[in-house]
């Protein structure tokens, strides 16, 4: 009987937790976990809605005669285009892709595209992962996504080793939407960590570009490739994984419901603190376009940071979140977007080498905010991450991390033996206590 009375007081405890939710999302908007990020400038946001175009481009069957190109084309010019992959090239194990040579802008661009709802093969890569299952560099990966990469990177490495030695002053940028920027973000990390298999190019001519990209690796790893990964996120993502939506299609209002109860119970800091959790990678840019209680669309404003906590995890309610993760629908906001920030700058008639000042002091700037950032994450008890050295020979050490971790980390990732178990294997101690190298067996 007492049970049956403590029923009616769990419903009410439920439908008042559930009813805090639902007020907490309804009035957050997509500005909100963005608001006190800096302004991004028209020099790093340059990339970005010509990399969408080229993203675009990946659809079309025959780029001599495109049928859906955007106003102003792709910026593709056919000469360039080494190869592009298909699903047939790929037997779907990856999405579609091209690779580019932009000797406009002196890159190498492998672009990938989004999810395609009609192929299986999509769904099964996006499926393929449970929480923890794959672990890359101290870190968690999304299983589907770093094999779809791994693929790439097989199939395409002895061109890209070419391309890259040919031309020494090109960038590598890999860049995609969607499913396809989960894709891209695993290729630039591998491509970090197998260095050697593109002719030891350095980390800094490595870059990625991830358009609403997928959660793909957990925080440490999120903020450790901040200086290499950028994700151009139109719009708050929801705190599921996109799997995971998919897995529940038919028991919506049960994952709605599990995912209510753990927002209201379970603070941030205790999902920070877990090493599985998977999140939007790198560093991020933000189009915010719209306002709390107006109607229409505003001017946007490019707001960008490298956060630790606050990277997209709350759901936001909204009627146009499908139209807003759109490729087409990023491209013109971000083009308009960067219209408006080059309006600016030729209204203030900024000189030459005021212009070539201010990269480099771009540059120094977000060599800092990285920086803070891995501090952060030390801060706040991230598990794995480490914080940057006091006297300035991080780079160096990062190299040789990297580089090490080429050589030891595999698709397999093997577990790293613990120091103190290694000495004790290959040292002894003699009489006066130092350490000396134990004799093998076969030693005479």
């Amino acid at each position: 009987m007492s049970i049956l009375c403590g029923i009616p007081l769990l419903e009410c405890v439920y439908c008042l937790a559930c009813a805090r939710w639902a007020w907490r999302r309804c009035l957050h908007t997509a500005g909100h976990d963005s608001e006190t990020w800096g302004l991004a400038t028209a020099e790093e946001f340059e990339p970005v809605p010509r990399l969408c175009r080229y993203i675009l481009a990946v659809y079309e069957d025959d780029l001599r005669h495109p049928l859906w190109e955007p106003p102003g084309g792709y910026g593709i010019k056919p000469d360039g285009l080494i190869l592009k992959r298909t699903y047939e090239d790929t037997h779907g194990t990856a999405p579609p892709y091209i690779l580019y040579l932009d000797h406009d802008h002196a890159d190498i661009v492998i672009a990938v595209r989004g999810l395609n709802l009609a192929k299986e093969s999509d769904y099964a890569v996006l499926m393929d992962n449970k929480l923890g299952k794959r672990k890359i560099d101290g870190g968690y990966v999304h299983n589907g996504l770093l094999k779809a990469a791994g693929w790439v990177l097989d199939a395409e490495c002895d061109i890209l080793k070419e391309l890259v030695e040919k031309y020494p002053n090109y960038t590598l940028t890999f860049t995609g939407h969607s499913l396809g920027s989960g894709v891209a973000a695993m290729l630039a990390l591998v491509a970090v960590l197998h260095h050697d298999k593109l002719g030891n190019i350095d980390r800094r001519r490595i870059r990625c570009y991830a358009v609403a990209p997928a959660r793909c690796m957990s925080l440490n790893l999120a903020v450790r490739y901040a200086d290499v990964i950028n994700s151009d996120d139109f719009l708050p993502r929801t705190s599921t994984p996109l799997e995971d939506i998919f897995k529940s299609l038919f028991c919506l209002p049960c994952l709605l419901c599990l995912r209510c109860m753990r927002d209201t119970c379970i603070p941030d800091e205790k999902m920070i603190k877990d090493p599985r959790r998977l999140y939007a990678p790198g560093r991020l840019y933000h189009i915010v376009e719209r306002k709390l209680f107006r109607l229409g669309r505003f001017p946007p404003v490019v707001r960008t940071a490298v956060p630790v906590d606050g990277r997209f995890e709350h759901i936001v309610l909204s009627c146009n979140a499908i139209s807003d993760h759109s490729i087409i629908w990023i491209e013109r906001e971000a083009q308009k977007a960067m219209d408006i920030m080059v309006e600016k700058d030729d209204i203030m008639e900024i000189p030459a080498k005021q212009r070539m000042e201010r990269q480099e002091t771009l540059a120094r700037e977000h060599s800092e905010e990285y920086r803070a950032a891995l501090q952060r994450a030390v801060t706040l008890s991230v598990p794995h991450a480490y914080s940057p050295s006091k006297y300035g020979t991080f780079d160096e050490v990062e190299g040789e991390d990297s580089h090490r971790s080429s050589r030891e980390s595999s698709f397999d990732s093997p577990k790293r033996e613990n120091w103190d178990e290694l000495i004790e294997l290959l040292f002894d101690r003699d009489v006066s206590g130092h350490m000396v190298l134990k004799k093998s067996q076969g030693d005479g």
